[in-house]
């Protein structure tokens, strides 16, 4: 599955369209020009969120008064166009032009990110490691949203139920009320717990099946756990039983505070470097290498099951990486997904113009692809541009991941 083309109308500055390699595309240009934007349209199309913003009403632009993003995808010589559009108050989605619910229309189009937003993962509080396991398990198994979708409403019926309860005076009124939705937040709340587990499980594997860290990070050893809210106390392999009992026990403990105090909505997901958990412990390099390691393993994931590529989007990847890491990533990446990145730095984007797509972003408009000249020149040519942008690339001191 690759995304061939891409057409914006009012998203941010972006205007015009762009066609897409299926293996690297790389937007460079100027700071402020929108080339994170365009890797904002790719994930917004694939995901229905961006990556930058809780409200997707902010992507519109201001002269604008609805955005419009329309992608075309390759999937085995078979194409369909999808379509985001984007109003204040909602946002349709459309596949081939019909109106599609979010969970079919989930699964068209897969991403992946890494940017800077996306460090929140490691030094956020657990909702945003949550939310990472989630997405990846939408993107093994879209219905999986709507278990998450009924699991969430469930938590909140129930927290307007303790406020009542807890404002009432005399709660022992509510306890069979609370016993009610107990049993329903029982059920759903055992399915994303198995469902997460399972994920990072699978994750945990790969992490320690792949070569990624110590092939592109020279990084230590990186693990990945699942810590449930009632871990130490009681059997977990019979969740369902243990939920039951603890949320008995805790009843008057979530009328006291109007809120629930247990189920998955309190999980966490433990990550370590060398044993040590890399929040608190580990060092900026260590972090990001972190969050890199995690993304590939969600790749791997998704290749392993589906045999197929997703789309991995790397904002300001020079921020990130130095240029060894940069090519051992690039390297790793090659046939596995189809990468999009971004810089600022010209010499990264001529070193790779002979294996990509390269995209020079002016005023949000696509200025020009890889020039011709160096698509045809001799090799002899093509060597010489190689070991110049090189050159330039030592000069300009790229940041060194520790």
């Amino acid at each position: 599955m690759i995304l061939a083309r891409l057409d914006v109308d009012g998203f941010r500055n972006l205007e015009g369209a762009a066609d897409f390699s299926p293996s690297l595309n790389i937007f460079y240009g100027d700071n402020a020009q929108g080339k994170t934007n365009w890797l904002e349209a790719v994930y917004v199309l694939g995901t229905t969120k961006s990556f930058r913003t809780s409200q997707l009403r902010d992507c519109i632009s201001f002269d604008a008064a609805r955005s419009l993003i329309t992608g075309l995808t390759e999937r085995e010589s078979i194409s369909k166009q999808l379509q985001t559009l984007i109003s204040p108050s909602s946002k349709e989605l459309y596949a081939n032009g019909k109106r599609e619910t979010l969970s079919r229309y989930l699964g068209n189009l897969t991403v992946f990110s890494l940017s800077l937003e996306g460090m929140e993962v490691i030094r956020g509080d657990a909702s945003n490691r949550r939310r990472l396991i989630d997405r990846g398990i939408v993107a093994l198994s879209p219905a999986y949203l709507d278990r998450l979708a009924e699991y969430n409403r469930v938590v909140k019926q129930k927290n307007k139920l303790l406020v009542t309860a807890q404002e009432s005076g005399s709660p022992a009124r509510f306890y069979s009320q609370i016993e009610v939705w107990n049993e329903q937040l029982i059920s759903v709340a055992s399915e994303v717990h198995t469902a997460r587990s399972s994920y990072v499980q699978m994750a945990e594997a790969q992490l320690e099946r792949e070569n990624h860290g110590r092939a592109i990070f020279g990084a230590e050893s990186v693990s990945i756990g699942y810590r449930s809210c009632l871990e130490g106390k009681g059997d977990l392999s019979r969740y369902s039983e243990l939920l039951h009992e603890r949320l008995a026990l805790r009843m008057p403990a979530e009328i006291a505070a109007g809120h629930c105090l247990i189920g998955p909505h309190r999980d966490d997901i433990e990550l370590l470097a060398d044993g040590r958990e890399v929040a608190r412990f580990g060092s900026a390099g260590q972090q990001r290498s972190t969050l890199f390691l995690l993304v590939l393993a969600q790749i791997s994931i998704y290749t392993s099951t589906y045999e197929e590529r997703p789309v991995l989007l790397i904002d300001d990847i020079d921020a990130e990486l130095d240029r060894g890491r940069i090519e051992a990533l690039i390297s790793e990446l090659e046939g596995r997904a189809q990468t999009f990145v971004s810089t600022s730095r010209r010499a990264i984007a001529n070193r790779y113009r002979d294996r990509a797509r390269v995209l020079l972003v002016e005023r949000g408009r696509i200025a020009k692809d890889t020039p011709a000249f160096y698509e045809t020149a001799a090799p002899a040519t093509r060597q010489a541009l190689e070991v110049q942008t090189l050159d330039a690339y030592d000069e300009e001191e790229a940041p060194a991941l520790e």
